[in-house]
């Protein structure tokens, strides 16, 4: 596997986004589950495009054979395939703020190469989940420059991301996925109850700039859009609210290019040891 992996690294992006597009149609065709999430979480959005649960998977396999060529060719190239960018200014404002900060992205996009490009401009510390695979973690972790670092995800790896932000460094993060029992609330999210994450909320009480970022995939291979927002709100508010801000920014990001969003992502699972919500918010 990792020999195919590294062999996939050297074809075109355009390429491996046109055989992530087969992959990824291919696999709503033949997945029943895969139709019925996705189909399901569209709904929810209020989004009724017929075309919207095919484009999404097309991008979702894009997403997983672009990550070859984005792990293992020079940094140098991946940032050559950022060819516009939205929002740098608030970017710069924000390395101002010696409480570091924090960027969110959902999983919409290309979030890999936000954090590159990040790096180049300030040391950045992204939170990862450790791969179950053997092969893949010496590839994963390898060196990406020296100002891009990986925090696992576990208590050791929230005690980095605290040392950063104490830095006046950035970190990174995804707070759209369901966290474990324990480490999230129920607050909703298009709509519906969803156990939601609490570390970005509670790295934002100390006062660090909380920005949205994602990077949107371009046409035949031709690049990404690196898109910069401020985050619409203040998080002012208990733990539970701040949670429920988060989720309306990241719906409001979803909302911009919903066909490059993970719908087929269980986002509504109950993780083990968690009670239900007693009623939706």
């Amino acid at each position: 596997m990792a020999f195919l992996f590294k062999l996939l690294s050297h074809l075109p992006l355009r390429v491996l986004h046109g055989l992530g597009a087969c992959v990824g149609i291919l696999f709503y065709l033949l997945s029943s589950r895969n139709r019925r999430v996705t189909r399901q979480n569209l709904a929810r959005a209020g989004l009724s495009d017929s075309a919207l649960p095919q484009q999404s998977m097309a991008h979702a396999g894009r997403a997983l054979l672009e990550l070859p060529w984005l792990w293992l060719r020079p940094q140098a190239q991946l940032l050559a395939k950022v060819v516009a960018i939205s929002g740098q200014e608030y970017v710069d404002a924000a390395r101002g703020n010696s409480k570091g900060t924090i960027y969110l992205t959902p999983h919409l996009g290309c979030f890999e190469i936000t954090a590159q490009y990040l790096a180049v401009q300030k040391p950045i510390t992204v939170l990862y989940s450790r791969p179950k695979q053997a092969w893949l973690v010496p590839i994963v972790e390898r060196g990406r420059g020296a100002n891009l670092r990986l925090a696992t995800a576990d208590m050791t790896g929230v005690r980095t991301l605290m040392r950063a932000l104490r830095a006046g460094d950035a970190i990174g993060m995804l707070p759209d996925q369901v966290p474990g029992n324990g480490e999230g609330v129920w607050v909703p999210y298009f709509g519906q109850a969803a156990y939601t994450m609490t570390l970005a909320a509670r790295l934002a009480e100390n006062g660090a700039t909380v920005l949205l970022i994602y990077a949107e995939r371009l046409a035949c291979g031709a690049g990404y859009h690196v898109n910069v927002r401020p985050f619409p709100e203040a998080l002012a508010g208990s733990l539970q609210e701040n949670a429920a801000a988060i989720n309306r920014a990241l719906e409001d990001l979803v909302r911009q290019c919903p066909q490059q969003y993970a719908w087929n992502y269980n986002r509504y699972k109950v993780p083990a040891g968690v009670a239900r919500p007693v009623a939706q918010p």
